[in-house]
């Protein structure tokens, strides 16, 4: 029986870095397709930001039509000129809640914050973990707490 699986994917992360590192753009088909040789996605959720524009919305209908559910935040542009789009609170809210009902948990972040959660995780609700990233910019912190980790490459960019 395969393990019932939940992905959590932070956009933004895996979309700026795959970019800064290799130029390219992640495989989201790719990444599904060898997840669900495996796994039983029982949840799979991208948090992005909602920009208005029309590739950002073909992007999310693409996403949308893999399989993903996604959840957007709106993009806000702050007096100073920085921006703000954080997800961070909303993929620790959704993993605490869903965990109780699975097997796996399957991240696509480099973001260090996400280390905590994922000792939080397995330690409540005894589930795997994964974390897919960049690894050159990814905290080792995070890379430790993943029961497996793996670092994104060729097979899963376009």
């Amino acid at each position: 029986m395969k393990p019932k699986t939940a992905i959590f994917v932070d956009v933004q992360n895996i979309y700026y870095t795959t970019r800064e590192i290799f130029n390219k753009q992640f495989n989201y088909r790719a990444l599904w397709h060898l997840i669900s040789k495996d796994n039983e996605v029982s949840f799979a959720i991208a948090y992005a930001i909602q920009r208005h524009d029309n590739k950002q919305i073909q992007f999310q209908d693409a996403l949308r039509h893999i399989g993903f559910e996604v959840k957007l935040k709106p993009y806000i542009q702050r007096s100073d000129g920085t921006a703000k789009g954080d997800w961070d609170v909303g993929i620790t809210i959704d993993m605490l809640e869903l965990a109780k009902d699975l097997d796996k948990i399957i991240l696509l972040s480099g973001d260090g914050d996400f280390s905590l959660l994922l000792d939080k995780v397995k330690a409540n609700h005894k589930v795997k973990t994964e974390v897919y990233s960049v690894q050159n910019l990814t905290s080792k912190q995070l890379i430790d707490a993943a029961d497996k980790y793996h670092s994104i490459n060729d097979s899963l960019l376009l």
